[in-house]
């Protein structure tokens, strides 16, 4: 009996940079364990597109946490990144899988695709030990914080955070609540500062752990 052949992992490229962008294509077009379902700017890609692509692996060359938020069904990979400790901080509390610096080679980006893809989670040694010290320190703290009951937050407020963790971006939840992008934007900067939190998933997270939980 012939061994089973497995599918390729389906990769998708939200790559500003062109030129990196178009040398991981040519890279990964000559693996056959990978497949590139697509490939542009950020002004290219339509969100809700991205969203329901088919894609296993999103890599991106951008720090965006709303775009990681939004994206959590897919493994996300940062590549080409600064080694600023609060900005990976962020993002690993926004979802991602990988965080790569800008020196690192064309085999590591392969390697940390095929492993996130996985279940893995890559990120470099010296981020590895911010982790562990952020959450030595700061985690048992978080994990005492009320829950939504605790603040008095009105039911709009309220219908904002749902949409949030359902990974409606500011846009799309406006449309759906018949707001404008700013009267949103501003609605969330006050419950982020009411429950004293840095992002909007932190706030999901306070407020409503089990949607959390369940969603994201």
């Amino acid at each position: 009996m012939a061994d089973s052949v497995e599918s390729p992992i389906q990769v998708f490229l939200l790559i500003e940079n062109r030129l990196l962008r178009e040398a991981l294509g040519r890279l990964f077009r000559k693996r056959s364990e990978f497949h590139v379902i697509g490939q542009g700017g950020r002004s290219e890609i339509i969100p809700e597109d991205l969203r329901q692509s088919s894609c296993a692996v999103l890599a991106v060359d951008f720090f965006d946490p709303d775009l990681i938020y939004s994206n959590r069904q897919h493994k996300v990979i940062l590549i080409g990144m600064d080694g600023d400790p609060d900005q990976f901080l962020e993002a690993v509390r926004s979802g991602v899988s990988g965080y790569l610096l800008k020196d690192a080679s064309a085999s590591e980006v392969v390697s940390a695709i095929r492993a996130t893809y996985k279940g893995d989670a890559v990120c470099p040694p010296r981020l590895c030990a911010t982790l562990f010290h952020w959450f030595a320190e700061e985690a048992p703290v978080k994990r005492s914080r009320p829950t939504v009951s605790a603040y008095d937050i009105t039911l709009r407020q309220r219908q904002l955070v749902e949409l949030v963790a359902e990974g409606l971006t500011n846009k799309e939840i406006a449309a759906q609540l018949n707001l404008s992008e700013f009267t949103v934007r501003n609605h969330i900067h006050r419950i982020m500062k009411q429950v004293d939190v840095g992002t909007r998933r932190e706030a999901v997270d306070v407020l409503f752990p089990r949607k959390s939980r369940v969603t994201m």
